[in-house]
């Protein structure tokens, strides 16, 4: 029988099998595909910002271009074509609901030829979106054997790194837009319906000792290539990336832009640790919230009412309003970017943040909501991420 082959994909929220026909309906905003800045996506800074953020910008522009390149070469070892990385984004950007994410990979997704119509393509795609959206949603569900059906369809160790980076980024990538969105005073447009991210479940945090481990075939420092090892050297002193650094070397080129952004990405609040502890608890990180729970300086208390929940968290900040003002801002970034509204600056202002120390805390929490991602998808079995 002959193999179909499928031309677009006529708007944002894309189906996850191939269709028998052509389509030339063009996206919703096709031109948004052309836009010079791919991590911003046409998101015009005041010159004061875009002055003070330069250096960690880059880096987020790197990794666009790194992820997503106008062409990739295929290969037995990275099966990961243009059309699975643009589908695996689009995807999330749907879970996050910030448009501009939407138009961007939409339109880029639209021109690209689908995969052909066989069962096993078909399936292929289904189990890829399936995992980008739980990934994205409800990172906690995620387990190894949602790793594992990856495998069975033909995913190798660094199709299964890359998606699950691509994942992590597009989500730091729509929780920056959408700070930097609120930062200029642009009004909050989100979809009615649209669910937000729950919280892990709390049993998991019972215990305040963990150590991450990953089942996953490492870089052998004996066979590495030479820029694998010089990734390895560099960044496993990394504190923020030291565990993670031996299996995402297979990767080395988004590790070292990830590693860049690490570290020029400025930690200017003593409230670095909440920016941590808040995502981690929503997300699902056990290994990374004990980790920060013993990096926390402030008032005693905080860490454990945040592994509580909620109610033990407004019952422990009746005190703390500055405390209460950045857990509830961090909170709704992590949960539910699309609905992060001026009102949330204009909050952490009132409590004393500076511009830049409120865009510089939320960048983190963005990014720790990256690196919770990654723990978690790529633990053992036996391990808690």
């Amino acid at each position: 029988m002959e193999q179909r082959r499928v031309y677009g994909k006529s708007h944002w929220y894309h189906e996850t099998q191939s269709r028998s026909q052509h389509s030339d309906v063009l996206p919703l905003v096709p031109e948004a595909a052309h836009v010079e800045d791919r991590f911003l996506l046409g998101l015009q800074l005041p010159e004061s910002l875009q002055r003070d953020c330069t250096s960690w910008l880059n880096a987020c522009r790197d990794l666009a271009h790194e992820l997503f390149p106008d062409a990739v070469a295929v290969s037995r070892l990275r099966t990961f074509s243009s059309y699975d990385r643009l589908s695996s984004a689009l995807t999330v950007a749907q879970v996050c609901g910030v448009q501009r994410l939407c138009n961007h990979y939409a339109a880029r997704l639209a021109p690209l030829p689908g995969p052909d119509s066989s069962r096993e393509s078909n399936h292929r795609l289904a189990q890829i979106t399936q995992y980008a959206r739980q990934l994205a949603s409800s990172p906690s569900v995620i387990t190894p054997l949602a790793r594992k059906q990856l495998d069975d369809v033909g995913l190798t160790i660094y199709d299964i790194i890359l998606i699950n980076q691509i994942v992590g980024f597009v989500g730091f990538q729509a929780r920056v837009v959408a700070l930097f969105q609120a930062q200029c005073g642009q009004p909050v447009r989100w979809i009615p319906g649209m669910p937000t991210q729950e919280d892990a479940a709390a049993e998991a945090f019972m215990t305040t000792e963990s150590e991450w481990l990953s089942d996953l075939p490492i870089v052998d420092t004996r066979y590495a290539s030479k820029n694998q090892a010089q990734s390895l050297m560099r960044w496993q002193s990394q504190p923020t990336l030291s565990d993670l650094t031996p299996l995402l070397a297979h990767e080395e080129i988004i590790l070292d832009s990830l590693g860049r952004l690490i570290s020029t990405l400025p930690v200017t609040s003593s409230l670095h640790a909440l920016a941590a502890l808040v995502p981690a608890r929503i997300n699902g990180s056990v290994s990374c919230f004990n980790h920060y729970s013993t990096q926390w300086q402030g008032a005693s208390g905080l860490p454990d009412a945040i592994r509580n929940g909620d109610r033990a968290v407004q019952a422990w900040c009746h005190q703390y309003p500055r405390e209460q003002a950045v857990t509830q801002s961090i909170g709704l970034l992590t949960r539910a970017p699309d609905r992060f509204s001026p009102e949330q600056f204009a909050t952490l202002a009132e409590h004393g943040m500076s511009e830049n120390g409120s865009i510089s805390l939320l960048a983190w929490s963005a990014l720790f909501g990256w690196l919770n991602r990654l723990r978690i998808a790529l633990r053992s079995e036996r391990q808690p991420a």
